[in-house]
């Protein structure tokens, strides 16, 4: 039998049961939207995650961390015994971390609000960064007006500050606010830069934020807040030779014997993106489980209502052996049929989930759609359709054409 006469056989078929035809497909629909939709919000996220990992850490620093990349609950009662990072640290590395080009220091600590006039902003945090932070493409730092702190504004302690873009809309109205003052803690501060919007990063909104000196946060929060220090290595020196001279400097200021572990951490967009990783890795494995039992149950859908085809199509089974069609015919024509069924049960499943990942990028959530997941779904929907129309398509096939035209 030619393959176009076996389409149109297979087309006339399912137009006939149209349906039943959609209730069969629904494990299909829903498997492939589901592979194909977690497959490109993943590849989105990993895009994502990465960029913004680098905007935030940079591609050539570490950070040296009281705490690091906490992922249990056991690590995180351990990371309480670690010792804060102290001005004292960051100043002792400075004078022997010789592999080092750059350093600087990053304290936080947050606001519940700040006001402005009859405006209010919540949950604020209040960054003290380094002026050579945004030198070593760490700390996502975008000015849009006017300027970032400089050495001389961290020197003379002076009380400036730059802001994040949430702060501008909300408090000023959109205007440009360089040059005005903005109370933090009820002490006067000068704006001096505004930056461009960074928008959210998994929910969480990064431009509520303001940034003054490193040596005014900690007269304002307390000497005693731990650090985060960022490091830059020199040219032709390695990310791991640094980190291993930073490790020596420290276990020796913290008196480590050899068999005690770190009470310090370290931390890099590297890291942070392996981390991501592992995490989408599970994620995706416990979609692939649910996409395997979802295109299974599919499977045996069609199947059963291959089977149902087979036993209302007795009779023109039996017609068209009479009049010559092979077995082999018969066989292919079941078999187009079936992988028709789940093939179309996989379009509308990339549809779907097409369609499910527009209206979820309306609210930020960024997707790439892979080709091979694309090819890799259509593939797997009809090579289910294949499988599991091989049994009906063969007892269609062994009929007795003299049984099946007794048939009612």
């Amino acid at each position: 039998m030619p393959f176009r006469e076996a389409i149109r056989l297979a087309v006339d078929a399912l137009r006939a049961h149209k349906l039943r035809t959609f209730l069969t497909l629904l494990g299909v629909i829903f498997g492939v939207m589901t592979v194909v939709a977690v497959a490109a919000v993943i590849e989105g996220l990993n895009v994502y995650v990465g960029k913004t990992m680098e905007e935030e850490f940079g591609a050539n620093t570490i950070i040296l961390d009281r705490y690091g990349i906490v992922t249990s609950l056991d690590e995180w009662l351990q990371v309480q015994k670690n010792k804060i990072i102290t001005l004292e640290d960051y100043r002792d590395l400075r004078a022997r971390a010789s592999l080092a080009r750059e350093m600087g220091i990053r304290l936080d600590a947050s606001l519940p609000y700040l006001r402005q006039g009859g405006s209010e902003l919540t949950n604020v945090s209040v960054i003290g960064y380094s002026p050579s932070i945004p030198a070593m493409g760490a700390g996502n730092i975008n000015v849009e007006e006017g300027r970032f702190i400089t050495e001389s504004d961290d020197e003379n302690r002076a009380n400036v500050v730059f802001v994040g873009y949430k702060v501008r809309e909300k408090l000023f109205g959109g205007a440009n606010p360089v040059g005005r003052e903005l109370r933090i803690q009820g002490e006067p501060f000068r704006i001096i830069g505004v930056s461009k919007e960074l928008g959210s990063f998994l929910g969480n909104e990064r431009d509520n934020f303001v940034v003054i000196p490193p040596s005014v946060h900690l007269r304002m929060f307390g000497p005693r807040q731990s650090l985060a220090i960022v490091l830059q290595p020199r040219p032709g020196v390695t990310l791991e030779a640094l980190e291993d001279q930073v490790r020596g400097i420290m276990r020796a200021r913290h008196h480590l014997r050899p068999d005690q572990k770190d009470d310090f951490a370290f931390l890099g967009a590297d890291a942070i993106k392996d981390l991501w990783r592992s995490l989408t890795g599970l994620i995706a494995a416990v979609a692939l489980g649910v996409v395997s039992i979802s295109l299974v149950v599919g499977g045996i859908v069609i199947m059963n209502t291959m089977m149902v085809a087979v036993t209302e199509r007795t009779r023109e089974i039996g017609i068209r052996k009479s009049l010559g069609a092979r077995r082999r015919d018969i066989l292919w024509q079941f078999l187009v049929e079936s992988s028709l069924l789940s093939g179309i049960g996989g379009v509308l499943g990339l549809v779907a989930a097409w369609a499910g990942l527009l209206i979820a990028a309306q609210f930020g959530l960024p997707f790439s759609m892979p080709v091979w997941a694309v090819i890799l779904a259509l593939v797997v929907s009809i090579g289910v359709g294949l499988i599991f129309g091989i049994y009906p398509a063969h007892r269609a096939a062994n009929l007795d054409p003299i049984v099946a035209l007794r048939a009612e």
